[in-house]
């Protein structure tokens, strides 16, 4: 008589490097348990890329303080900024340079941060403030105060605040059709961005020579002549904005999923998606109104950090950290690397991020997207 014998399935579990015991691949995202019952994700890749991120720009913030007629070296800048430096340092770090570091570093983060939720929004690598027009918006508002009211330089910063807000106020409503599609969002912002740009070329045409000049430096971008009168106030935007955006990045992730798979999971998708867009608005409006329209880091600086995370999702916080970085270290490059004339920081960031934008168009062409 023959009997049957039974053996229980055998499981196996991946081998090789990329395995820890048990199976757990290294660099996975792994779930922690909060007390509480709060449940968070940690992606051990994203944090090593934020952490270097912002250690970088850290450290081309020491480098750019110490750069320029007067050089002052690393050691004694930090030495100056903990307190020990003489009277001389102490007023070329803390009153001079130390602004304008800050001042780039806000407004790479800001514009890190509003580039990574446009595209998010939009479910479009081309969708940053650079294609819709937003920086375009902020420059009209700007050169109205410029050529039209001959204003300060405050009265400037509120133009293109105000300037940049209408702007997005415009492409949402023209876009909105039963909920705002995100191709329609890029072609509504690219036809807004033409509007705009043909609109500032006609106020440069009717400006006197000296407004037409201040006018055109002020396009570039730059950060030249940066104090703490442009650091507090978008700093102070930037800790209201900052929190609200991540604070919503759950609900942004869903929605890249498609908006009625946001719903059935429980988002709010045009509630969120106008919290989010009028946050990215005021990020991008805050640091033109700041630097002037610096541009393509709002397009770059996503995309570079989700090719460095290579994790899913909008990457807020480590797109805040590439912006940041990017815009202090374009800044070096633009005091140090071109002789002895010093170019805006617009100009540096405009070349690479136009060379970046025809690599992306062609990727995305022969990947079928475009």
């Amino acid at each position: 008589m023959k009997t049957a014998s039974h053996t229980a399935p055998r499981r196996t579990t991946p081998s090789g490097p990329a395995t820890r015991a048990g199976g757990r691949t290294l660099g996975a995202p792994r779930a922690l348990r909060a007390p509480g019952g709060i449940s968070l994700r940690l992606d051990p890749r994203a944090l090593t890329v934020v952490v270097l991120l912002l250690l970088g720009a850290l450290a081309a913030s020491v480098v750019l303080i110490g750069t320029g007629d007067f050089p002052i070296s690393a050691g004694d800048v930090l030495k100056t900024l903990a307190g020990d430096g003489n009277a001389g340092q102490e007023f070329i770090v803390n009153e001079l340079r130390l602004p304008r570091v800050l001042v780039g570093l806000l407004v790479g983060a800001a514009l890190g941060l509003g580039g990574a939720v446009f595209q998010a929004v939009s479910r479009n690598p081309l969708g940053s403030p650079d294609v819709l027009g937003l920086g375009q918006g902020a420059t009209a508002g700007a050169l109205v105060v410029i050529v039209l009211m001959s204003g300060s330089a405050n009265q400037v910063a509120v133009g293109a605040l105000v300037g940049g807000l209408v702007t997005g106020a415009a492409i949402y409503l023209l876009a909105w059709k039963r909920g705002v599609h995100g191709y329609r969002l890029v072609l509504v912002g690219i036809g807004v961005s033409a509007i705009a740009t043909a609109v500032n070329g006609y106020l440069i045409t009717k400006a006197d020579l000296v407004d037409a000049a201040r006018a055109v430096v002020w396009m570039t971008g730059s950060l030249d002549g940066r104090d703490w009168k442009q650091v507090w106030p978008l700093l102070a935007l930037c800790c209201v904005l900052v929190p609200l955006v991540l604070a919503n990045a759950r609900g942004l992730r869903m929605m890249e999923m498609g908006d009625d798979v946001s719903n059935a999971l429980g988002v709010r998708v045009e509630r969120v998606r106008l919290l989010l867009m009028v946050a990215a608005v005021l990020l991008t409006a805050s640091a033109t109104a700041a630097a002037g329209p610096v541009a393509f880091v709002a397009l770059t600086a996503p995309q570079l950090a989700r090719r460095l995370t290579r994790s899913p999702g909008p990457n807020l916080v480590a797109a805040l950290c590439m912006g940041a970085a990017l815009l202090v270290t374009a800044d070096w490059a633009a005091q140090r690397l071109f002789g002895d004339g010093q170019l805006p920081v617009g100009v540096v960031t405009g070349v690479l991020g136009g060379v970046y934008l025809l690599w992306l168009l062609v990727t995305e062409r022969k990947a079928g997207r475009i």
